[in-house]
């Protein structure tokens, strides 16, 4: 019997979530299992991978294989790995503490991509987020200039130069005036 690790699909149309189940290569992708071993959500950011490490070891070390996705999936969660450093514990070439430890090594490195990565996705949403408010405000400031604008009472001037002569003509008005004025005395 042939047996894969494989992915049966559940959840809703457009919002799919996979199981992840040791199966009979001849049985339906969504039909009979031997067991599940996890669960894959693809429509998280990043994608969320809730796996069984030991009971997946034991499969492969078993002889079960596993789907191209599925592969990618495990040796992603590190399962390839445990399982590389397994085969060097049965075949003598390493110790047991050795192989732990070189897995606990990979662990954290990897737990500190993920931390670094996540922490990089958030500061480029922050970011992106305060770039679109700076260029909303930028837009509501020159909305409310334009409606100041529109809204404020219109002064007429009348031009300076017009209102020197009419000053000038009346100056000669008032001098005509008291010319006249001591002459008819």
């Amino acid at each position: 019997m042939a047996v894969k690790i494989r992915l049966a699909r559940r959840g809703r149309k457009q919002k799919a979530i996979y199981d992840i189940v040791i199966a009979d290569a001849r049985a339906p992708r969504d039909g009979r299992f031997i067991e599940k071993i996890g669960s894959y959500n693809p429509g998280t950011n990043p994608s969320s991978v809730v796996l069984d490490t030991a009971k997946a070891v034991d499969w492969l070390l078993k002889g079960a294989q596993p789907t191209d996705t599925a592969r990618s999936i495990l040796h992603h969660e590190g399962v390839m790995l445990r399982k590389h450093l397994q085969v060097g514990v049965i075949k003598g070439a390493i110790g047991q503490d050795v192989a732990d430890a070189r897995f606990e090594e990979w662990k954290s490195s990897k737990t500190d991509r993920n931390v670094t990565a996540a922490d990089s996705l958030s500061a480029k949403k922050d970011s992106e987020k305060q770039s679109k408010l700076d260029a909303e405000r930028k837009v509501n400031e020159s909305r409310a200039e334009a409606i100041a604008k529109k809204n404020a009472p219109v002064v007429v001037e009348e031009p300076a130069a017009e209102e020197t002569t009419d000053e000038a003509a009346a100056d000669e008005v008032t001098a005509e005036d008291t010319n006249e004025a001591p002459a008819a005395e």
